[in-house]
């Protein structure tokens, strides 16, 4: 499936800026969406369902070998029709913005992740999945208006150093589409690509924001 790439999304001139959207971070300013950046103290919460939720062999592989450094990353399962509560939030003094994920496979124990985006000096948006490892984003805008976020090269990031990782031994290269339905639901699309082995994981689905009561806690 091949895509034309769209055109870039100008800088925000936010001090905390709004480059991330609800299904990878934040909601996005563009296109018509609501402009919805966390501030400390006042998280975010979506809750949603995964229509799809499916991992090659490879992937599989991939997932549970790289579960004691970053759990919940790369999810070495396949399911479908499960819902997921996602959290937003910030941390004082802290320019990055956190997510926490619960997925609620089906006759599986809660799998919870949290990553945090930040943006380098050099105004790169960067994605920390754990143990200092994570990717650089670009962030564009479809015709349609709906975002598309593309990995540029994963790393692992030491004493401040971002060693950059080979593509041949990382997942593979990530896509992620958001589509704002209303200014409070939203849907995605995410794909991980190896250059050798194709569509390693695959993530679908619909969310849809909510007070805090109705988001549900999860015990680490």
């Amino acid at each position: 499936m091949s895509r034309q790439p769209p055109p870039l999304l100008p800088k925000a001139s936010s001090s905390r800026r709004s480059w991330a959207a609800p299904g990878w971070g934040c909601t996005p300013t563009s296109a018509g969406a609501s402009t919805r950046t966390p501030l400390p103290g006042k998280a975010l919460h979506y809750l949603g369902a995964l229509s799809e939720l499916r991992c090659s062999r490879f992937g599989k592989l991939l997932g549970h070998l790289t579960q004691p450094m970053i759990q919940g990353a790369l999810i070495p399962y396949s399911d479908s029709h499960f819902p997921v509560e996602i959290q937003v939030y910030a941390r004082p003094e802290d320019p990055a913005i956190y997510k926490q994920r619960i997925y609620r496979l089906h006759e599986r124990k809660p799998i919870q992740f949290t990553s945090f985006m930040r943006e380098s000096e050099r105004g790169e948006v960067l994605e920390y999945v754990g143990m200092g490892l994570g990717m650089k984003l670009v962030l564009s805008v479809e015709p349609n208006g709906s975002l598309h976020f593309q990995s540029d090269g994963y790393f692992w990031e030491v004493f401040g150093w971002r060693i950059p990782l080979p593509g041949l031994f990382t997942p593979g290269k990530t896509f992620l589409w958001h589509h704002n339905e209303t200014p409070e639901r939203f849907n995605i699309r995410i794909e991980i690509r190896h250059c050798l082995m194709g569509t390693t994981f695959t993530q679908v689905g619909v969310f849809e924001e909510v007070p805090e009561p109705q988001a549900q806690a999860v015990s680490a």
